[in-house]
């Protein structure tokens, strides 16, 4: 499953993906950054109607798919770090310089974490770190990574395409999970592009790593092969999960799935205030 993420460059959000165990950037971001334009998608037009090379994808650039602010995943220009220093020489720009050497870091990063990588488990410890989650919360965000690319890893081998059959998937086991899909859950919580599971409190996280994690045994044990096996193996592992939710919720008289986000919670929040 392609990695996404935003970087930033001077409070400046640059969306990257991984692709070809590289990190490609949005084009589009960085025309808006370095031209210091509202209109990003004319200047690149013009950019590419100026220069015959910036006209041609591959090798300079590709399309790939980026998050855009409504949530949804869209084909977008893309060029990785070579291509986007030759955008650099073509944009006069004073951030030009610091750019190039916020783009060199960035880029080498990814070749240290790709050498090693425990490195970019690390990073994202530290960051989840800073931004304030307990320690035992991010043992359990950092399994659950480990869980779910243990998941796609399996889906990938039986014959699932990532977009948009992991999509499909995933919103069986969490609406046999949670009763509610991701898209769902999100607004369930309030939020609009943040990530769900970084405003999971502990209990949501372990119930979303049984499904997951169920969902791969089963999946292995009846050998389910293509889509639609696949995803009746991703209901009955969030089925697994969905039981044992009910179960303690009965149990405890108290529901497991929280309107609150993590850091918003009360507990965290005196917390937060005392660092």
């Amino acid at each position: 499953m392609r990695t996404t993420k935003i970087a930033l460059f001077k409070g400046k959000k640059i969306r990257k993906t991984l692709f070809q165990d590289e990190w490609w950037f949005s084009i589009l971001d960085v025309v808006e950054v370095l031209a210091e334009t509202s209109t990003p998608k004319t200047y690149w037009a013009k950019m590419k109607k100026r220069d015959k090379e910036m006209s041609q994808s591959f090798p300079f650039w590709e399309q790939l798919k980026l998050p855009a602010s409504d949530g949804k995943n869209y084909l977008t220009d893309c060029a990785n770090t070579e291509g986007i220093f030759r955008i650099i020489q073509s944009i006069p720009s004073t951030k030009a310089e610091p750019f190039k050497r916020w783009l060199a870091k960035v880029g080498y990063e990814r070749v240290q974490e790709i050498e090693n990588p425990e490195l970019a488990t690390k990073r994202t410890r530290a960051l989840y770190k800073a931004k304030g989650y307990t320690d035992a919360w991010i043992e359990k965000r950092m399994r659950g990574i480990e869980i779910r690319e243990t998941l796609t890893n399996e889906w990938k081998n039986r014959g699932i395409k990532e977009d948009p059959e992991y999509a499909i998937l995933t919103a069986e086991i969490s609406l046999a999970a949670f009763g509610m899909t991701p898209s769902q859950y999100q607004k369930f919580k309030g939020l609009k592009k943040e990530n769900l599971r970084d405003h999971m409190n502990d209990l949501e996280l372990i119930f979303t790593m049984l499904g997951e994690a169920s969902t791969t045994e089963i999946a292995k044990n009846k050998n389910a092969l293509g889509f639609h096996k696949n995803k009746s193996a991703a209901r009955e592992g969030g089925g697994v999960a969905g039981k044992a939710r009910k179960d303690l919720e009965k149990r405890s008289g108290k529901k497991i799935s929280s309107r609150e986000n993590y850091l918003q919670a009360p507990e965290n929040k005196k917390r937060l205030k005392h660092k």
